[in-house]
């Protein structure tokens, strides 16, 4: 599975939870930041 894919499955579960980056980035214990880039497929999840 590639990074793109990872963080296609992230955002879109993000999606159907109702949340936002940032909430996502707070319950994770990370900067909202990481999460973009998570998202992207340019972040090491």
């Amino acid at each position: 599975m590639t990074q793109q894919e990872i963080g296609n499955i992230i955002k879109e579960r993000r999606r159907k939870l109702g949340i936002n980056q940032q909430t996502l980035a707070d319950l994770a214990c990370v900067a909202v930041n990481t999460v973009v880039a998570i998202e992207r497929g340019e972040g090491n999840p």
